[in-house]
């Protein structure tokens, strides 16, 4: 089927191959993993918008992730799901809905490397500057760094997915579970250099920027730790600091992997592996984490819920 057609409006999904005994457990397991994603992150957002105590700048900005991960598994997961459904053959999108769901899933994955550089930001200011903390993060702060977590990566994304949009493509096939901005272009009959410049340019920006303001945010957190003798703080800054930089590396890791291996033909499968990896880990990882390490979600999960027993 591939090659045979000239900007064709429907385009084949390859999907997940698996076998006749695999298909129910895989389907079982992106399923189950889907309900958890969504339960975990939207549940999240909901405790955090109901609980006065979490109105604060860290939780705040904090609301931005799990609405991202419920946001990017919701665009992959559940067309995943309907694609196992169908035999290979039958595995058809149009090109419209293909582009769509590459845009949000690039939005995704650049929306997780901003939204975790203003985390970190707030994290420098209330560590590094706790006696201005309240004055620079402010409302507007919060609502200033959320549009910018968001805007640069629209203006980014809109940019890459212009550049693919552009091109003619002679093949209808999409060796990939889902729909991204690299399998679009390789079904182009023009040459892709542009594309890969700036995807390329776009991809070390991103990762370098994200990386390099990471590392340095932290050296600086860590010189403050290192000279205070304030234990109360370093605690602190400990526990919320780890939280913040182990949901970065999940993330980061699993990213960098997906992006090598779509650079290798002879790995499709690893790169499959990694691509879904890269959604349903840090979707179900993420809120765990936080909870987990986050005095004050526990708490105010708890609070609701001996609320709810008391009042029958």
């Amino acid at each position: 089927m591939e090659n045979l057609t000239f900007n064709s409006p429907v385009l084949q999904l390859e999907g997940l191959l698996v076998s006749e005994k695999s298909w129910y457990p895989i389907f079982l397991f992106f399923l189950i993993f889907y309900v958890l994603i969504m339960v975990c992150n939207i549940g999240i957002i909901l405790l955090i918008t109901m609980e006065r105590s979490l109105h604060e700048p860290m939780y705040l900005l904090f609301c931005n992730l799990p609405f991202n991960d419920a946001f990017g598994n919701s665009v992959i997961v559940p067309r995943l799901l309907g694609d196992l459904l169908k035999p290979t053959s039958e595995r058809y999108i149009s090109y419209t809905d293909c582009v769509t769901q590459a845009f949000c899933f690039h939005m995704y994955v650049a929306a997780s490397h901003t939204v975790l550089m203003v985390m970190a930001f707030d994290r420098y200011v209330a560590i590094c500057n706790p006696l201005h903390y309240t004055t620079i993060m402010t409302s507007k702060m919060v609502a200033k760094l959320t549009a910018a977590a968001w805007g640069v990566a629209l203006v980014c994304v809109s940019i890459l997915l212009a550049l693919t949009i552009r091109l003619n493509h002679c093949g209808t096939l999409i060796i990939n579970p889902f729909c991204d901005n690299a399998s679009l272009f390789k079904l182009s009959c023009e040459s892709p250099y542009i594309n890969n410049v700036y995807g390329l340019t776009y991809t070390a920006l991103l990762l370098g920027s994200s990386l390099g303001y990471i590392v340095i945010t932290y050296a600086k957190i860590t010189a403050v730790c290192l000279t205070t003798k304030n234990k109360t703080l370093n605690k602190k800054a400990l526990k919320t600091c780890s939280t913040h930089l182990t949901v970065y590396l999940i993330m980061w890791i699993s990213g960098f992997t997906m992006i090598i291996l779509h650079r290798f033909s002879g790995v499709a499968d690893y790169r499959k592996g990694a691509a879904l990896l890269f959604h349903v880990g840090p979707g179900i990882l993420n809120p765990v984490i936080y909870v987990l390490q986050s005095t004050e979600l526990r708490y105010a999960m708890m609070k609701i819920v001996r609320s709810k027993k008391v009042m029958p």
